[in-house]
């Protein structure tokens, strides 16, 4: 059972990689797009999340999952740590590494699978990952790699798509976000089925609560969560005891 899991898992990382490659030109375009810009203010509240953290010269931050690196450049045009970034999908990367130079940033970007990571444990002061743990094959099993490399007091921030909690504005973003959203990305990027991925990995990923208990299950300890715009999305913070 544990190999046949394992060639499932392999298999949707393989998927899922090939689906962002696909993307990657227009990934952020669609990005701020569909979101109207909101997904850029998500990312602020992060880097003011974990400002002591990010205003000490000596710390080191990891963005897991770092896509295109927006995440990556707010953490590290916020503060005086180093940030580090890293994804498994080279498209996405390449796009990251050319914002160094927009942002006169040098954030070092690692090609690397967010389940298996390099770094030595308890490594880095904190760790994010933005909209990335989803797209794991093994939600549990990434939760507790990213615990593996966080110091003891180290803090994780999971910026996540969830379950909106406001009545009425529930069932109106539901449409918008199952039925037109992938009309609209798919007609951009030229691949409907990543855009039709989206909100159908949303809605097997564990809501609010249940990420967690998750978290909690994983170790972390102060686990808190805040909805974002009624609940579309939520940032989760956890500590390593």
């Amino acid at each position: 059972m544990s190999n046949e899991r394992t060639v499932r898992e392999l298999e949707h990382a393989r998927a899922v990689r090939e689906m962002f490659s696909g993307i990657a030109k227009k990934y952020d375009f669609l990005n701020h797009f569909l979101s109207v810009n909101t997904d850029k203010r998500w990312r602020r509240l992060v880097a003011r999340k974990l400002k002591d953290i990010l205003d000490r010269e000596n710390a080191l931050v990891l963005d897991v999952a770092c896509g295109t690196g927006d995440l990556s450049v707010e953490l590290q045009t916020s503060g005086k740590a180093k940030v580090v970034g890293t994804d498994f999908c080279r498209p996405m990367l390449e796009i990251a590494f050319a914002k160094n130079d927009k942002n006169n940033t040098l954030i070092p970007y690692v090609e690397a699978d967010g389940m298996n990571l390099s770094f030595a444990g308890e490594t880095f002061d904190a760790v994010t990952i933005a909209f990335g743990l989803r797209n794991f094959s093994n939600w549990q099993d990434g939760l507790i790699e990213l615990h593996r490399i966080l110091k003891k007091g180290g803090r994780l921030a999971i910026l996540e798509f969830s379950t909106p909690v406001v009545p009425g504005f529930k069932q109106i973003f539901n449409l918008y976000f199952t039925q037109l959203l992938p009309r609209i990305g798919g007609a951009v990027s030229g691949s409907r089925g990543a855009y039709e991925y989206l909100p159908d990995s949303v809605s097997r990923f564990p809501d609010q609560k249940g990420l967690a208990k998750m978290m909690e299950a994983t170790g972390f300890s102060a686990v808190e969560y805040k909805n974002l715009t009624g609940g579309i999305a939520a940032l989760h913070m956890g500590t390593k005891i």
